[in-house]
């Protein structure tokens, strides 16, 4: 089931839920029960309430954006490092050149292709990958140069060697959640909370009351997902976030 779709039933079913709950005690209320005022201090504590329930869920949402930014960065400098190992080698000759090249897109296809349905399923890749990559160091390390060119060439092309690896080490550490499961248990039930302070508020039948009820559970129930799809810093399925490897490596 696509995540909109997903997005979009959750907040329907709860803006449903408001919107019945008010309905229904305004049936069953007793003819001499005041609505209209709400205690102060119930109105304090549901500000309260609000404050920290918003600044715990700022803090969510700028975590799980820091990570997946990070996460973008390390695919960024990966893919930037081996697209330079593949500009750098053609100072020599064709067969070394060409084997080189090879290595490297056997590598960045076995990324996109094998490692990274691993990664947006927030699973450590297999060692496959890592020995690819140190068969295109050992290569490099191997082919001593011939010439001032290749003298002057091959200190960087150890250098993006070494920051393609040091990249690759950033983005398997990143293949976990961000937020651990204690933390989305305080974010969900501060939302059932939240939401459920509405009914402290004498709430009642109004098409503006249950208007703005409905919109505001609508928005808890967005922000919730919103934290929820970037806590996957490489996405929740497919390979867009792999897009550095297959413009810069695989389609070289």
């Amino acid at each position: 089931m696509p995540e909109w779709l997903v997005l979009a039933l959750a907040m329907v079913l709860v803006c449903a839920v408001v919107v019945a709950v008010p309905m229904l005690r305004h049936r069953r209320q007793v003819p001499d029960d005041d609505t209209s005022q709400t205690p102060d201090v119930i109105e304090y504590m549901v500000m309260m309430v609000g404050v920290v329930y918003a600044i715990v869920l700022g803090l969510a949402i700028a975590g799980v954006w820091e990570a997946r930014g990070a996460a973008e960065d390390s695919v960024r400098r990966e893919a930037q490092a081996l697209y330079e190992v593949t500009q750098r080698v053609e100072v020599y000759p064709p067969e070394v050149r060409e084997r080189i090249r090879d290595q490297v897109a056997a590598y960045a296809t076995h990324t996109v292709q094998a490692e990274w349905p691993r990664l947006t399923a927030g699973e450590a890749p297999s060692e496959r990958g890592a020995e690819l990559l140190a068969a295109v160091r050992g290569d490099i390390t191997r082919q001593a140069p011939e010439t001032d060119l290749q003298a002057q060439a091959y200190q960087p092309l150890l250098d993006q060697i070494a920051i393609a690896d040091d990249a690759r080490h950033v983005r398997v550490g990143a293949a976990e959640p961000t937020l651990p499961g204690v933390v989305w248990f305080g974010l969900v039930a501060g939302g059932v909370v939240i939401v459920g302070l509405i009914f402290t508020l004498q709430i009642r039948r109004s098409a503006r009351e249950l208007l703005l009820a409905g919109v505001f559970s609508a928005l808890i129930v967005f922000l919730l997902f919103l934290v929820w799809n970037f806590d996957a810093p490489f996405g929740r399925y497919g390979t867009e976030s792999a897009e550095p490897f297959q413009e810069l490596v695989v389609g070289t």
